[in-house]
């Protein structure tokens, strides 16, 4: 990687222990940022060795990003560690369970919503106050062409919260300069997950009910397949970057053409 694109910015990783936050946080430390990486797995501390073989720096934090206390505790950390926050990738979420929705149970429902939604939430409302005294920031928020699919209608709901929160900040915030984007991911190829979001084995109608999501996802995509993880951060370093600096408000799909 020889482009710089963030060289010397401090850049905030949320959910940065695997998937699409782990090659965030490297790629972005390969084209030169300071990476701060939040995530409440230890496996967090794995990407920082990552990080740090590249000769970047990292720093990480432990944090339950559900809560506002930990969405602070990340923000007082990148301030610490170099004096302001540049970018903030909020990418913690994810379907917890696959099912028609009448089959949820009302603490299902509501930690669904807990996950996919609250941390982006309270991690905007974290870095506010550093973004606006700079008059300059980057936020791109993970959001998912799941807003339009069937069997997670709460992952939906939580992730079209995620694009409501993403127009209306960047207009409140825009005369801030601060640009707020997201990046509505479709289906994604990655390695099984080392932490699961569900740790209980699927039953046979479960298994059911999964496959019916990703049949929907592939025949939903113009290309009818899923896309890889350095498609998604493509996409989302493009919108932190200063590539994208007429860019804000903006929900772009990265679903092989599918709209959510």
């Amino acid at each position: 990687m020889t482009r710089q694109r963030f060289n010397g910015q401090s850049v905030i990783v949320t959910g940065a222990a695997q998937g699409i936050g782990r090659s965030v946080a490297l790629t972005a430390a390969a084209e030169g940022a300071r990476v701060v990486l939040a995530d409440r797995s230890e496996l967090v501390y794995e990407v920082a060795a990552e990080v740090r073989a590249l000769d970047a720096q990292a720093v990480v934090v432990n944090a339950d990003l559900e809560t506002y206390a930990g969405a602070r505790t990340v923000a007082a950390a990148a301030l610490e560690a170099n004096g302001r926050i540049d970018v903030l990738v909020n990418n913690v979420g994810g379907t917890i369970w696959a099912k028609p929705y009448q089959e949820y149970e009302e603490e299902e429902i509501e930690a669904e919503i807990r996950r996919s939604l609250f941390p982006t939430l309270w991690c905007c409302r974290a870095v506010l106050p550093a973004m606006i005294e700079q008059q300059a920031g980057a936020i791109v928020n993970i959001s998912s062409i799941a807003t339009r699919s069937i069997h997670r209608i709460p992952y939906a709901a939580a992730k079209g919260g995620v694009n409501a929160l993403t127009a209306s900040l960047a207009f409140e915030h825009a005369a801030d300069g601060i640009r707020v984007n997201a990046v509505a991911t479709g289906g994604t190829e990655a390695p099984p997950r080392k932490v699961p979001r569900n740790p209980k084995p699927l039953s046979e109608q479960e298994k059911v009910w999964y496959q019916g999501i990703v049949d929907q996802t592939i025949a939903s995509s113009l290309m009818h397949r899923y896309g890889t993880i350095a498609e998604q951060v493509g996409a989302i370093l493009f919108l932190a970057s200063q590539e994208a600096s007429y860019i804000t408000g903006t929900v772009l799909p990265v679903g092989g053409g599918d709209q959510g």
